[in-house]
């Protein structure tokens, strides 16, 4: 069975930071650009990175660049989001996911175009 997970989330004051994984059984990532996505609630999937199979090709939506960093580790499957300096509207849930190619392709943010979805874990940032 396909299957991405994500670990990492939690609670943390506001200027912290966490590092979320996303790692993938039953098939390679090697293959796939990975979206991340957060979810506020009551709203839909918003995107906030993504990066190509190779990561030479990192993407990030306007609210979180230059605070948020994604990397991949082809060797240990797995896709990490670096998230700095966090603020209280960075609280969601957020979810790892895989695109239908190897490169970050537009509509980069529709959700439509990612066929396997982890089950999300939340974030949270609170003073």
């Amino acid at each position: 069975q396909l299957q991405l997970v994500e670990s990492g989330g939690g609670w943390t004051q506001p200027g912290g930071s966490l590092r979320l994984s996303c790692g993938a059984s039953g098939f390679s990532l090697d293959y796939y650009a990975i979206g991340w996505f957060r979810q506020f609630p009551g709203k839909a999937r918003e995107g906030v990175s993504c990066i190509s199979s190779s990561d030479k090709m990192t993407l990030y939506a306007d609210a979180v660049k230059g605070r948020f960093t994604v990397s991949r580790d082809n060797a240990k499957n797995t896709v990490y989001l670096y998230m700095n300096d966090l603020k209280p509207e960075d609280t969601a849930v957020y979810y790892c996911a895989a695109q239908h190619f190897p490169v970050c392709t537009h509509p980069v943010w529709d959700t439509a175009g990612y066929g396997t979805w982890g089950q999300g874990t939340q974030v949270t940032v609170s003073s």
